[in-house]
């Protein structure tokens, strides 16, 4: 049994700790974190997942962007699933409710740099015509509508929100 809830302040080194402990030690010199540089999250969908004992197991975080010099975009990452709780569809849980979430709250698209393999299952896409900074592997360049045709005509390069 898991404890689904949106993440506090408190949570954020905890959070951290995960995201260093699943990730590469230079997660913060890629091109998508320099979107992140500065802005605040989308709280509302910003989840943390804890076991009964309180363990952290797994989270996901989102940041607004603009593609296009204008168009407002969520986007997703990172997301964690501790070691001992990989396998259990916990990634797949946080992010079927945050973007049920989303959509609840008016978001029409959302943007990740990722495996198409992982997220083609959630109905994400390669982009073509989306611009991530350098140096993002344009085939790894991701997109889900919440809305439909909400990415219809939207091109250009991903920038910090403001």
């Amino acid at each position: 049994m898991y404890k689904l809830e949106e993440e506090t302040e408190d949570d954020w080194w905890e959070v951290e700790a995960l995201y260093d402990l699943c990730f590469a030690p230079g997660r913060t010199a890629l091109s998508s974190y320099r979107l992140r540089d500065g802005v605040p999250t989308v709280a509302a969908l910003c989840l943390t997942l804890r076991d009964t004992d309180g363990t952290l197991a797994a989270v996901i975080r989102y940041w607004p962007a603009l593609v296009g010099g204008g168009q407002d975009v969520l986007l997703l990452g990172p997301i964690a699933v501790h070691p001992t709780r990989q396998g259990e569809g916990l990634g797949g849980l946080l992010i079927n409710e945050s973007l049920a979430e989303a959509r609840r709250l008016g978001w029409e698209r959302v943007l990740l740099v990722g495996d198409a393999p992982y997220y083609g299952r959630f109905g994400f896409r390669k982009l073509e015509g989306v611009v991530m900074p350098p140096p993002t592997n344009p085939d790894r360049v991701l997109g889900l509508a919440l809305k439909a045709g909400a990415w219809d005509g939207v091109t250009g390069a991903v920038t910090k929100a403001t």
